[in-house]
């Protein structure tokens, strides 16, 4: 009898340190901090703007309008007194006919694009969180991020209120109920950020404002489980290979 609870016992110790150890493979991370957009006006893409009906035209100029300035967050970059770094941010001046829920959006398109269709920039690794400088003019306006999963949805994320005077650091966590993993090979689904959401509030004025952006972040885990044959769960890998094969 005591011989067979011995067993047992080890056998439940084994089994526990199985469970542990594949654990600690599943929950095992890596964070890195990954700029995705810094907004100096040299990356691989330029940004547009769109924006709701009540957006004013006349027969000089079209709102809103978007542009590099050179200004930056001194908290974050200095002063710069020297000119040594290529410093700038990107600018967007709005101006609407009617106060209400009006919105802008501020997306990617590809630099070499002469199209200028809307293009999305790959996040790599798991994201967690997503951090932008934002200059406000303590005007009741809010952001939102739109991110879009590998299934093709889009998700909105609240990145702040710019009721404030001046440069801020806005950040936003990504909640785990987005996926970017699957349960079967390849596991990594990583998302891709989509564009940017200016709205205004019926309670605020809308003519003729100021908004500028600076170094679009995220932090992301970039850990992933090793394992024999892992090559063969790379897609870039894997048409590499059956390309080779014909």
């Amino acid at each position: 009898m005591k011989h067979g609870s011995f067993k047992i016992i080890c056998l439940v110790l084994w089994a526990f340190v199985l469970v542990i150890s594949s654990y600690g493979d599943e929950v095992a991370i890596s964070f890195e901090t990954k700029i995705l957009e810094s907004f100096n006006g040299d990356s691989d893409y330029t940004w547009k703007t769109d924006a709701s009906k009540f957006a004013t035209k006349t027969d000089d100029v079209e709102y809103p309008l978007v542009a590099y300035i050179p200004a930056w967050p001194i908290a974050a970059f200095g002063s710069n007194q020297d000119g040594s770094e290529n410093l700038k941010s990107l600018g967007i001046r709005g101006q609407f006919d009617r106060s209400g829920y009006n919105w802008i959006d501020v997306f990617p398109v590809l630099a070499d694009d002469d199209e200028e269709n809307p293009a999305e920039i790959r996040i790599p690794g798991r994201v967690r969180s997503l951090d932008l400088w934002v200059w406000g003019s303590n005007l009741k306006f809010y952001i939102e991020v739109f991110l879009r999963d590998y299934q093709g949805v889009v998700h909105t994320l609240r990145l702040g209120d710019i009721s404030y005077v001046g440069w801020r650091n806005l950040r936003v966590n990504v909640p785990t109920s987005i996926p970017q993993s699957k349960r079967i090979l390849p596991a990594y689904a990583g998302l891709t950020f989509v564009k940017f959401r200016i709205w205004t509030q019926p309670v605020e004025r809308v003519n003729d404002f100021y908004i500028y952006f600076k170094q679009l972040r995220v932090l992301t885990d970039t850990f992933e489980n090793l394992f024999d044959g892992n090559n063969l769960a790379d897609p870039q890998q894997v048409n590499k290979l059956w390309a080779d094969a014909q």
